[in-house]
């Protein structure tokens, strides 16, 4: 089966035997995106975490079949080194990871969350983001977290004076 569909802006052609292949494994290993992390491979701990459309996708559960024709987005995909997303320049200042490894996925998953929620409580933080750190870094993303909101609303706010 051939699947298209688009993977941090590049229009990318799959073709695979098993339409069940986890997006994950077409992300690691047929395209080298290695930002995204294999964790539980039962959609649990979050370190797969991408945007399928906007949304917050679990990818080590997410069939390769259902990204037909969708927008992709990775770790790789959501800022650069010279223009990081808010997300990933708040992970920076609050100095967020330890051993880093989950990271990506609470990052992708931060980034769903404020686009839909602009200025999360602690409370929308605890329903929304419930990936899961070995290491335990939870009060510095919550922190990051309140301080991605900021630099978001920031831009904005510079954006419509510029407008």
């Amino acid at each position: 089966m051939t699947i298209n569909f688009t993977l941090n802006g590049s229009a990318e052609t799959v073709t695979l035997s098993d339409d069940m292949t986890p997006l994950l494994w077409v992300i690691r290993d047929i395209l080298g995106q290695k930002g995204t992390k294999f964790g539980c491979g039962k959609a649990a701990c979050g370190a797969c975490t991408i945007h399928v459309n906007g949304e917050a996708v679990r990818s080590c559960s997410y069939p390769i079949k259902f990204a037909e024709g969708k927008k992709v987005v990775t770790i790789e995909g959501l800022g650069t080194l010279d223009n990081p997303h808010p997300v990933q320049q708040a992970w920076v200042e609050k100095v967020v990871p330890q051993c880093g490894y989950c990271q990506p996925g609470f990052m992708m998953a931060t980034a769903a969350l404020l686009e839909k929620i602009p200025n999360p409580t602690d409370e929308d933080i605890d329903k929304n983001i419930i990936n899961i750190c070995r290491c335990g870094t939870y009060y510095r993303m919550r922190k990051a977290i309140q301080r991605a909101a900021e630099i978001k609303a920031n831009e904005l706010i510079e954006t419509s004076k510029t407008s």
